[in-house]
């Protein structure tokens, strides 16, 4: 049985913010603070800080799909104050817009795949920027990232197969199993957002109840924040992977109990990063929600550039 729930008591790849460092997967509480100074004039407004939790972290190497993602503290209300303090420049150069999902996230990409090999700097100078009544932002700071090789994987879910193509030339075509009729797997395009050797799968976490509590599934590379993973799978027979679709909406990859290097679910491990893009086609579910993970490239360039607010 393959599993599609959030994972507890993993370790995940994050990226942090102290001081002028951010954390994007195990959000810290800094930057805040407020004060009511007294005097000859009386009390003063109360103020407060917000400060922006960003992926992929700095220097890292990531892949031609990944979407920088910025999640705030606190709720923005002058939004296009926010952005105007937020660019990304790149090498070669990229036309880069922003697309809020919430007044809590701001999400960036140009309007195709970051080319192999690029150089791109997010520049944040917030500081002193009002984003909410009451509320700065605290950041100057400027993070880079390096494009590594460009490898994009396409799952068919009536072939059982995806297709891992790097540079355009198809490196291999792996058995695998999708989310059974009861629970399809989402279509459209999917991000790597995170990395896992092993971790632990409970139902109980996605709303499947008592059906399954896996804590020790291998390979697991999370597709979507409500649960989607590319993952090993030991306990079902090997017969299944590449004819049946079983999973609680997972996609499956052979593998053995503790993860195995030489199987086909090490194998794509072993040769995906954070950043890489993975498409479903064929599904008979909907297309996945742009915001439901790194998933804006669902989104066509217009209806990406509405979600500004300086456009």
């Amino acid at each position: 049985m393959t599993t599609s729930p959030r994972t507890r008591g993993a370790r995940t790849l994050r990226t942090a913010l102290t001081a002028t460092v951010l954390l994007l997967a195990a959000a810290t509480a800094c930057g805040g603070g407020s004060g009511r100074p007294s005097g000859a004039d009386g009390p003063k407004p109360q103020h407060d800080t917000f400060i922006g939790y960003f992926s992929p972290e700095d220097q890292s190497t990531i892949g031609t799909g990944m979407i920088i993602s910025l999640r705030f503290d606190h709720g923005i209300t002058d939004r296009a104050a926010v952005e105007r303090g937020i660019t990304v420049t790149s090498a070669p150069a990229r036309a880069v817009v922003g697309h809020w999902f919430s007044d809590h996230r701001l999400d960036l990409r140009p309007a195709d795949f970051w080319p192999a090999g690029a150089r791109i700097t997010l520049s944040l100078r917030l500081r002193g920027v009002q984003g909410a009544p009451h509320t700065y932002g605290t950041q100057s700071k400027d993070v880079t990232f390096t494009v590594g090789r460009d490898q994009r994987s396409t799952v068919d879910a009536v072939e059982h197969t995806m297709t891992v193509v790097r540079g355009g030339h198809v490196l291999r075509v792996l058995p695998v199993t999708v989310g059974s009729p009861e629970h399809t797997t989402y279509n459209g395009v999917m991000v790597i957002a995170d990395k896992y050797l092993q971790t632990r799968m409970n139902g109980r976490t996605v709303g499947f109840g008592g059906e399954y509590d896996i804590p020790d599934v291998p390979h697991a590379l999370r597709l979507t924040t409500s649960g989607t993973f590319v993952h090993g799978n030991y306990w079902s027979p090997p017969q299944i992977f590449g004819e049946e679709n079983v999973s609680h909406g997972c996609i499956g990859l052979q593998d053995r109990k503790g993860g195995g290097r030489d199987t086909p679910a090490g194998w794509f491990f072993e040769n995906s990063m954070i950043g890489d893009a993975v498409r479903v086609v064929n599904s008979d579910d909907r297309t996945v929600d742009p915001d439901n993970g790194l998933s804006g490239w669902n989104l066509t360039w217009d209806q990406w550039r509405t979600g500004s607010a300086l456009q």
